[in-house]
């Protein structure tokens, strides 16, 4: 089978010996190779700073408690992710508000955002689902108007552009993940990238049990519940020798996702999804619209092709059963949406092999 999903682990003979110095250094906790990494990885973003973590959903905790997220305020938030999205936002004790999204390309939809804003709305998390870039244009004029800050969930979208620059520098909190499937993996880990050097000073306090590791413990008093979020100098060492690779690594994914764009045009019963203005996606998974979509799996499974929607709807889990609302949208969305294989792995041949198939009907 062509699998969905692949993790790139450079060579032993590169990534194996810089594991073995770091491993036997004698510091393998948070250090210097996470500092070195936090440093390359802001530079590749374009972000003013950044922050290493032991996970994505680390970022978007820290991210949703920077934004002053507490116990029964709102956050706006998307069904179409995965479940780390919503489950970070009830562990503030905040409420879920469902945003329906756009039916042509599953992003939440900035009207629908719009109209269940109120004034116990603390934050619009956004989701740049599969690598597709929400509508940046409306959702910066919505964050001007009622002083709300977004989040940007970029889980997906390492690579992905708005305006020409990288997702990470435009809101003020954008977290990322390093997870073992994503574009980029140092097995788990995660960043949240920010714009003042306030909230990385006090991001970097909750990131370790609420203590500031610029002092020695004795002359530390901590002053709100912090966490251990912190990434480690081995994760942080996969990282680093990943970031050698990244560009390369993203380009192919980028190169399968405009070829499947260009190819899959004009097929009966393939629906191109609609992006969003002034962005670009980084396609971590290639996602469209099909009539039938089982027998369209069905059809891609007996190829050797896997092809899955993927992702759980977040609104049907019962511990979100408060913020349970009609999303007609979402309903036409989950029910026709699907993804294709798109990663580092796949030749010209395959795709073109992919491509083939799908021609063929189904």
């Amino acid at each position: 089978m062509i699998p969905l999903v692949k993790p790139y682990i450079p060579s032993a003979d590169i990534l194996m010996p810089e594991l073995q110095k770091i491993l036997y250094s004698g510091y393998i906790a948070e250090g210097e190779a996470v500092y070195q990494f936090e440093d390359k990885f802001k530079k590749y973003i374009g972000s003013p700073y950044s922050l290493a973590l032991h996970s994505g959903t680390d970022a978007l905790h820290i991210a949703l408690i920077l934004s002053g997220v507490k116990n029964g305020d709102e956050v706006i938030s998307t069904p179409m992710t995965a479940e780390p999205t919503n489950t970070s936002i009830a562990m503030t004790g905040a409420k879920v508000v469902w945003g329906d999204v756009n039916p042509n390309n599953g992003l939440l939809d900035p009207e629908s955002v719009r109209s269940m804003i109120t004034e116990r709305t603390k934050a619009i998390v956004l989701v740049h689902y599969a690598g597709m870039v929400c509508d940046m244009d409306e959702f910066n004029k919505i964050s001007a108007e009622y002083h709300i800050p977004i989040i940007e969930d970029a889980a997906h979208a390492l690579g992905s552009k708005y305006n020409g620059k990288m997702i990470g520098s435009n809101s003020p909190f954008t977290a990322f993940s390093l997870q073992a499937i994503k574009h980029m993996t140092t097995v788990d880990g995660g960043f949240l990238c920010l714009k003042t050097e306030a909230d990385l000073d006090h991001a970097r306090r909750l990131r370790w049990f609420g203590l500031d590791k610029k002092r020695s413990r004795l002359e530390n008093d901590i002053t709100e519940v912090g966490f251990k979020y912190a990434m480690n100098n081995v994760n942080a060492t996969i990282g680093l020798v990943q970031m050698r690779f990244v560009e390369d690594i993203v380009g192919k994914y980028i190169a399968n996702g405009q070829y499947y764009d260009r190819m899959l045009s004009n097929i009966d019963g393939v629906h191109l999804v609609e992006y969003s203005p002034h962005t670009e996606a980084s396609y971590w998974l290639y996602t469209m619209r099909v009539e039938r979509r089982n027998a369209f799996i069905k059809a891609m499974e007996a190829a050797k092709i896997t092809a899955s929607p993927l992702h759980h709807r977040s609104d049907t889990h019962s511990i979100f059963k408060a913020s349970k609302r009609e999303l007609p949208n979402m309903d036409k969305w989950y029910s026709e949406f699907v993804h294709i294989p798109c990663g580092w792995w796949l030749t010209e041949e395959k795709r073109e092999y992919i491509v083939n198939m799908i021609k063929k009907g189904w």
